[in-house]
């Protein structure tokens, strides 16, 4: 809705119009020229009432000046209740009060001057003005106060109570207000639902820049290591078997990284605790790393196998571009999985995009994610799953925003 003015109201008391702007902003500009069409046609019923008053008052029995007074309040009143329902929903506070005592005291004034209480039922529009602009519980206690001070002062003048009149004066400000409060509410439908819309696609796009992260990460560091391998044999023993081998092996990840980023962005990627453990080990001897790493994940629980590769994947990156490790080990339990090098880590104990990512991935299984300095020196990563009696939910359905 964007930010408030400190002196407009709380959303919880006074009715908010912030979606109600020019019909040609956004998605929501139908809605809103229904909205306003809405409330053109409820101006031009009040005019036309309001054009009759002004004839009956002025084949009234009245002196002259009060008459000719009494028409130019009508005409007065005519125009704030015109114009109310279009600038009003974007005042601030003192102003939203000031439309509505100047509505009403310019539609009871004609019923003060010539004494006459049946006018009172002009304010029909006035109270409708008040349901729209002031807090529910304000604009009741208005019309009810409104209601009464018609019966009392009929009842003073007459002797008796026109009922029709007061009838009127309640059934149309029901109906005005039943119109205000009906676009209201479906106006704030379509907001909200432009928002969802909006936050749905902030996070597709957070899910395909946090798979993109893992993707090409960790596919480009072992390339980046593989090239380097590559360069360093022909450089050194000239052995063109072993750098096509090399090469061969590139092209091959090369294949599998353009795969995995289409799956990616057609969110039908999955991953494999047993393929990333494979990845890490080939990827860790290219940079010439001992890979500690288990010989089998059949103790892990299937519904974290995929968030675990994850964790693999990120933590391998981050041994070959951030550290001088010699060693890096794995270990898997059913629901924890643990990465540690004895190397510097030179990226530091903050959590940058990739741990940020491992970490929202984990949030989505209710599970934790740890990292720091490793006893003895190096860098550790612990990813720890929910406890078994807790049901998990699926990672893709449960992505957090």
């Amino acid at each position: 809705m964007g930010a408030r003015d400190p002196d407009e109201f709380s959303a919880g008391q006074w009715p908010d119009w912030s979606f109600w702007k020019d019909p040609s902003e956004g998605p929501g500009s139908r809605g809103r020229g229904r909205g306003r069409a809405a409330v053109a046609t409820a101006a031009a019923l009040a005019s036309l009432t309001l054009i009759a008053r002004a004839e009956d008052i002025a084949h009234g029995t009245g002196p002259l000046p009060l008459t000719s007074l009494a028409i130019g309040l009508v005409a007065c009143y005519g125009i704030v209740c015109v114009l109310a329902p279009w600038y009003g929903p974007m005042a601030l506070r003192r102003e939203r009060v000031a439309i509505v005592a100047v509505a009403f005291l310019l539609g009871a004034a004609p019923a003060v001057l010539l004494a006459t209480p049946s006018y009172l039922t002009d304010l029909t529009y006035a109270l409708a003005i008040g349901l729209m602009l002031l807090p529910l519980r304000h604009a009741l206690l208005l019309g009810l106060v409104t209601v009464l001070g018609q019966i009392v002062w009929m009842r003073l003048d007459r002797g008796e109570v026109a009922w029709a009149q007061v009838g009127i004066l309640v059934g149309v400000t029901a109906a005005l207000g039943t119109v205000f409060a009906l676009n209201f509410t479906i106006g704030h439908l379509r907001a909200a639902r432009e928002q969802v819309k909006r936050l749905a696609v902030n996070q597709e796009r957070e899910r395909v820049a946090r798979d993109m992260h893992d993707v090409l990460g960790h596919s480009l560091s072992t390339m980046t290591v593989k090239l380097g391998l590559t360069r360093r044999i022909l450089e050194s023993s000239g052995d063109v078997a072993l750098a096509v081998a090399q090469v061969t092996e590139l092209e091959n990840m090369a294949r599998t990284a353009l795969s995995d980023i289409r799956a990616t962005v057609s969110d039908y990627r999955t991953l494999s605790l047993d393929s990333e453990l494979a990845g890490a080990h080939m990827a860790l001897r290219a940079a010439g790393i001992r890979a500690d790493l288990p010989a089998a994940t059949d103790a892990v629980r299937p519904e974290l196998r995929e968030v675990f590769g994850y964790v693999v994947r990120e933590a391998t990156t981050n041994v070959l571009r951030h550290s001088d490790a010699e060693l890096c080990t794995v270990r898997t339990g059913p629901d924890w999985v643990e990465v540690t090098d004895n190397g510097g880590f030179t990226g530091g104990a903050s959590a940058g995009n990739g741990l940020t990512g491992l970490a929202e991935r984990l949030t989505a299984v209710s599970g934790t994610l740890e990292h720091g300095p490793a006893p003895g020196g190096g860098f550790r990563i612990v990813a720890r799953g929910p406890d078994p009696a807790t049901p998990l939910t699926c990672a893709r359905e449960a992505e957090p925003t």
